[in-house]
This record gives C-alpha cells, sequence and structure tokens, in this order.
C-alpha cells in the first residue's frame, strides 16, 4: 500500500476478511502467526481488553480455511500450503454477560451447536457438554480428514464478569473447566490450539492437566502480536498523522511491554485508532473499560497508590490468578493497568518484574478513578482546582488546596472504610490527585543523597514533596530533611525554581498539620 494512500480506520473491525476486502488498514500480524503455527500445538495468550486478540483468532481461522486471496501481499502468503484445509472450532465468549452456571451451559451448548452446523456435522449430539464438545471434534476430524483447529476467545470473560461474587465465579470455573479439559483427551484430533483472555488462571484450577498449553504471554518472540508498533505507525498509518503530535501519541498510548527492555514496546490499537479518527487525545480505551471490579479490590486491599509507579514482584505472581487468591500484581498486570518497565535475574532461574503505569491515559485515568475510593468526593473539581493553582505557582493556595482537599474526606468514611486505616492512605490521595492531572510525578525521585518523596515537574518549575506523618515520627520536620539530604542538588543546573514542600499529616486530626516551604531560586 502507498504511504500516502488513505484508507478506513478499522475500529471495532474483528473480522479479518472485512479488513482486507472492504479497503481497511491492516497491520500484518502474519509473521507472528507463521512463527507460532509452525512451532508448537497448544497455546495461551494474556493481553488485555480490546488490543486485537478476536481479529488474531479471526486471522488464524481465516489462515487455516485456506482462503488464500485474503493473505495476498502479506508475509506469509507464499510461505503457505493452500492446498491443506482444516476443520476449526471457535468458541467466544465475548458477548454479554452471563448471569449464572445455567446460562453459561446454554450458551455453551448453542455455540457447539453452530460450530456442528458450520461444519456439516449432522450427528445427534450428546446431552452432556464434555462429551458434546469430544463428538464435535472426533465428527470434524472424521468428516473433513484433517484435525481440527480450535480457537477460543475471551476463554476466562464469564469469570472475570463475576468476582465480585466468589461463589458464582467459581460455579463458572467449573462450568468452563468442563469444556476445557476435553482439550487433553482430545490431542489425536487436534492441529492447533489458541485460548485468549485478559487472565491467566492456573492449568489446575482451570485446564484440569491440560500441561502441554504454551504460555506466550511474556515470550519476546510474541511481544507484539497484539498492538502496534512505533514502525507500524510511522509507516502504516503514515496519511493519518498530519497535523498529530507524534511525540504525544506516544506519550498518551505506547508503552505496554510484554517482556524485557529488549522488547519493544507497543501501542494500545483502540487508542491508536480512536485517535485517528476523532483528531483528539482522550482516554478512549480506559472509558470503554471502566474497572470497577479492580477499584473495589484496591480499595478492600488499601493499595498505597504511589507503590503503583515502580512496583516490583515476581514472574511467579504474574502468572497466579484465581478466584480464591488474586496477587495485585496480577490483577493489575493482566487487565494492562501496568505493564513490564524491566526485568532481572539476580539470583539464576529467578526474575524479578518492575512494573509501572505503561502511558499518560493509564496512570491519569486509574488514579482519577482511584480518588473516590480514598476519599475525595469530587475529583474532577478537585483536579481543576489543583491545575489551576499549579499554573499559577502559588505555594499558599495549594496549602490552601491540599487542606481544603483533606478537610472534604467525610467523617464517616474514616469510620467505615478500610482503606483509611492503612498507614499509606494520606500519601495516596497526595499522589493520586497529582497523578490524576498528568503532570509529571516520580515517586520517591532519587539523586545520590537519597530518595525524595515525591517530585513533580510542571509549568517550568519543580516541587520536591516530603511527607511524614506526625505520630509516626514525631521528632524532626519534612523540610529540614530535605534540606539536610541536599535533595534538590540534581536539579539546580535546570535553571528551573524549585519548591521544597514539608507535608506533614496528623492521623488523629486528619488533616495536614504542617506545610512548609522554601523557595530556591536560579
Amino acid at each position: 500500500m502507498p504511504s500516502d494512500q488513505r484508507r478506513k480506520l478499522p475500529i471495532g473491525i474483528q473480522t479479518f476478511s472485512d479488513i482486507r476486502e472492504d479497503g481497511y488498514y491492516y497491520v500484518d500480524k502474519t509473521p507472528f502467526i507463521e512463527k507460532l503455527v509452525n512451532q508448537n500445538k497448544y497455546y495461551f495468550l494474556s493481553r488485555p481488553r480490546r488490543f486485537g486478540k478476536s481479529l488474531l483468532l479471526d486471522t488464524l481461522r481465516c489462515l487455516f480455511e485456506g482462503r488464500e486471496a485474503l493473505f495476498e501481499g502479506l508475509y506469509i502468503h507464499d510461505k503457505w500450503d493452500w492446498q491443506t484445509r482444516y476443520p476449526v472450532v471457535r468458541i467466544s465468549f465475548s458477548n454479554g454477560v452471563v448471569i449464572s452456571r445455567e446460562d453459561l451451559d446454554a450458551n455453551i451448548r448453542y455455540q457447539l451447536q453452530q460450530q456442528r452446523a458450520s461444519l456439516g456435522i449432522e450427528a445427534t449430539p450428546p446431552e452432556r457438554i464434555a462429551d458434546d464438545f469430544a463428538s464435535l471434534l472426533e465428527n470434524a476430524h472424521r468428516t473433513h480428514g484433517q484435525r481440527v483447529v480450535v480457537l477460543i476467545d475471551e476463554y476466562d470473560k464469564p469469570i472475570l464478569d463475576n468476582l465480585l461474587n466468589p461463589e458464582l465465579a467459581r460455579e463458572l470455573r467449573e462450568g468452563l473447566k468442563n469444556l476445557y479439559s476435553v482439550l487433553k483427551d482430545a490431542d489425536p484430533h487436534l492441529h492447533f490450539v489458541l485460548l485468549t483472555g485478559v487472565s491467566k488462571f492456573s492449568k489446575v484450577s482451570l485446564f484440569s492437566g491440560l500441561n502441554n498449553l504454551r504460555d506466550i504471554t511474556l515470550s519476546s518472540d510474541y511481544a507484539a502480536i497484539c498492538g502496534y508498533t512505533d514502525d507500524d505507525i510511522d509507516s502504516i498509518f503514515a496519511p493519518e498523522l498530519p497535523g498529530l503530535d507524534r511525540d504525544e501519541i506516544r506519550r498518551w498510548y505506547n508503552g505496554y511491554r510484554w517482556g524485557g527492555q529488549e522488547v519493544s514496546s507497543v501501542y494500545n490499537p483502540f487508542d491508536v485508532l480512536l485517535l485517528l479518527e476523532e483528531r483528539k487525545f482522550s482516554p478512549y480505551w480506559f472509558e470503554t473499560a471502566t474497572p470497577t471490579f479492580l477499584v473495589d479490590i484496591l480499595k478492600q486491599r488499601g493499595v498505597f497508590t504511589p507503590a503503583l509507579s515502580q512496583l516490583q514482584t515476581e514472574a511467579e505472581l504474574l502468572g497466579r490468578f484465581d478466584i480464591d487468591h488474586i496477587a495485585t500484581e496480577a490483577l493489575l498486570f493482566q487487565t494492562g493497568y501496568l505493564t513490564v518497565h524491566s526485568v532481572e535475574e539476580p539470583m539464576t532461574g529467578y526474575w524479578l518484574y518492575t512494573l509501572g503505569y505503561p502511558n499518560h491515559e493509564v496512570a491519569t485515568s486509574l488514579n482519577q478513578a482511584l480518588l473516590p475510593a480514598l476519599g475525595v468526593q469530587e475529583p474532577a473539581r478537585e483536579r481543576l482546582t489543583l491545575f489551576r493553582v499549579l499554573q499559577h505557582h502559588d505555594l499558599g493556595a495549594l496549602e490552601a488546596h491540599l487542606k481544603a482537599l483533606f478537610a472534604g474526606l467525610p467523617h464517616d468514611w474514616y469510620r467505615n472504610n478500610p482503606i483509611a486505616r492503612y498507614e499509606g492512605h494520606y500519601a495516596s490521595v497526595f499522589y493520586s490527585h497529582f497523578a490524576a492531572l498528568g503532570v509529571g510525578v516520580t515517586v520517591e525521585d532519587a539523586s545520590n543523597k537519597g530518595k525524595v518523596d515525591m517530585s513533580v515537574d510542571f509549568g517550568g518549575h519543580f516541587y520536591l514533596f516530603e511527607f511524614k506523618v506526625v505520630e509516626q515520627l514525631p521528632e524532626g520536620k519534612a523540610l529540614e530533611q530535605i534540606k539536610a539530604q541536599g535533595y534538590a542538588d540534581k536539579y539546580r543546573a535546570s535553571g528551573k525554581p524549585i519548591h521544597l514542600v514539608g507535608v506533614e499529616f496528623s492521623s488523629i486530626e486528619r488533616q495536614i498539620v504542617a506545610f512548609e516551604v522554601e523557595t530556591l531560586t536560579p
């Protein structure tokens, strides 16, 4: 496709044939697919919602069905045996919300019936769902003379939709396990299997012995199998870029990484396509994936929000996800609100992952969504006030605003909300309020003298904040610590004014009891 030829933007289009036949932009993912189909037989891939998993599965369906014309001009076209066609069984749980085990079973039976009809199988289905699925695979193999390709989309959605109702979630897990466990004994009839979803439930809890399922979620070979790379944006979508700030596109929507520093980060495709259509920056993905259960779980656990920008965890925890034990790190990573920033191997075989926000959209939107859970009643209004105060670099107004913010946390909220009892509550409110504004916030900003609790870079000024709770550290002053440790030294060469701000909270008074400021001019 010539770089100056404009095409239609495939917003919400998950059907490969529509994209290829109707003049939409298409980012060629067949180099990944060619490697995928030639290496192993059973795969699992986790990616957040709206990252192109459904389109990937539909592309595989068309490939295995031998629809050659759709692949002309793509990488895989001259590397595929178009004479061999495979029966494809595709099951998806992406549509609707399952509300009971009976509802799930009815959904599965309907989809199996649809697959029998599309494959021309007229045999009467057995009564049990597991037997029905096993019979479908066996009959498809016998009828078409080739082993079956099984593609399962959003395999975990019925469970995720009901996480806040653990009893129902467990029932649905058993219903899905009843379906997926068939794959183990159906091996003689299977050519290729790929399950995709948001989360990675343990093999024990959901797959019942399917131990040869290869998880490619963190494989560097497949890091960009979903999403757009910088090169994709600059080449495929080049006709759409004039009039948009390229660096801002990167800051807002790039940054998702499934692997170490050597792995290219990718853009959320849903965000990019809507930006190119609407021509303005907005949290498109976040607004369509309201994280109600996520906010509720973080609220219950009293998560220290400043830590979310640099959270360290083991590889094992990233892959541990089950109804009765959902590690916070796994929840945030698998749903797309945190991503991999770096990977270390401090000891042989021991992998340490550092997670953080992928980009501006997620950092600002998630912190804004968390503010009500932290007790802030009107986060949008408070954010506007903070923005205006920082615009004028009015430190007196900043003190008044922040004291009013904490004074506005309802008394009943403290009594009824478990998060209020956590030591980091005050710093969490403070940090999330600034992070929701989208200013340059760094937590535990390090220098050769130590780490200041929080730094803010905004409008040509630096703000260095040090926090303390007076009941815990009655001696000494927060401002004195900033000065004594020389935290400002690393910023002096910038030529910007530097504001040193010591903030002291009282857990008894539930308020800022000291707000001391000293400004260093260039």
